[in-house]
């Protein structure tokens, strides 16, 4: 179903930036607890590579992941609905996981609609949720904010390099049988936006979770960076989405050194002998 690109573009960018909301601090289950490593983050970079060039060079490669995303994506995002992400902010909320089911059905019955389109951006975004809050799990948080901004250069470097773009358009066109819904990218109206770009927005939720300051402000950020990095949709056809929660990670670490910078110049300050009068 058409949309004019604005508010196509603006549901799929305010998505991106509750995606950066939404996971929640979770103590470390006692299995990931041995699996907790530096090289973890690496995941992002090689998500977004590995994938690339597999769809390039290995062939029925992006229908095998409309088929992986078809059959992990429901229950991933029951898992956010019912544990990974704050909201509602309810001790009793396993049942809520249930309500994947009919977003799964939406998206299925009302494939060619808005309605349809939006519960399958949905259920792609809370998947990725569940996995940025797992992943948050087995990395080191200062490893999981390179990783973002590895995936962010890899993601600039597949655009101007004119690698991503057909394998994108091949991945975004797979689809499963029986007219089942896409869910290994996110489409609402004219504008189509990556499985990647949710799912770095999740990792830097996921890294900003225990401090819920600091996740509100990277999701804002997430969205004024965005919003005014899609003007250069005016004059190109494909950008890569990563980049402004890259920037957004980049600004909310930038700010706390700036506000300890600025205090203690002014104890320095305060500390230096006033000149007798």
């Amino acid at each position: 179903m058409s949309l004019a690109f604005v508010p196509s573009d603006a549901g799929l960018l305010c998505l991106q930036a509750g995606v950066v909301l939404a996971p929640r601090a979770v103590r470390p289950l006692q299995w990931t607890r041995r699996l907790h490593g530096w090289g973890w983050g690496l995941v992002p970079i090689a998500s977004i590579v590995l994938v690339i060039f597999a769809i390039r060079f290995v062939s029925d490669t992006a229908t095998g992941l409309s088929y992986l995303a078809l059959v992990a994506v429901p229950p991933l995002a029951a898992g956010a609905l019912a544990w990974a992400i704050k909201f509602p902010p309810s001790r009793s909320r396993a049942w809520l996981g249930a309500l994947a089911v009919p977003l799964f059905l939406i998206a299925w019955l009302a494939k060619d609609s808005l309605s349809g389109e939006a519960a399958a951006a949905l259920l792609s975004a809370l998947s990725c949720a569940t996995l940025g809050v797992l992943l948050g799990m087995v990395t080191p948080p200062v490893w999981l904010k390179a990783g973002i901004l590895l995936m962010a250069g890899a993601d600039v470097w597949l655009v101007a390099s004119d690698l991503l773009q057909n394998p994108n358009a091949t991945l975004v066109a797979a689809h499963p049988p029986g007219r089942l819904p896409q869910l290994q990218s996110e489409t609402f109206g004219s504008v189509n936006m990556g499985y990647g770009d949710m799912f770095v927005a999740a990792l830097l939720g996921a890294v900003l979770a225990g401090d819920r300051t600091r996740q509100l402000r990277a999701a804002l950020l997430t969205l004024v960076f965005a919003a005014a990095f899609d003007l250069l949709f005016f004059v190109v056809n494909e950008l890569p989405a990563t980049v402004p929660v890259a920037l957004a990670l980049i600004a909310v670490e930038a700010y706390p050194r700036r506000i300890s910078a600025s205090r203690r110049q002014s104890k320095q300050a305060d500390a230096t002998p006033q000149p007798a009068r």
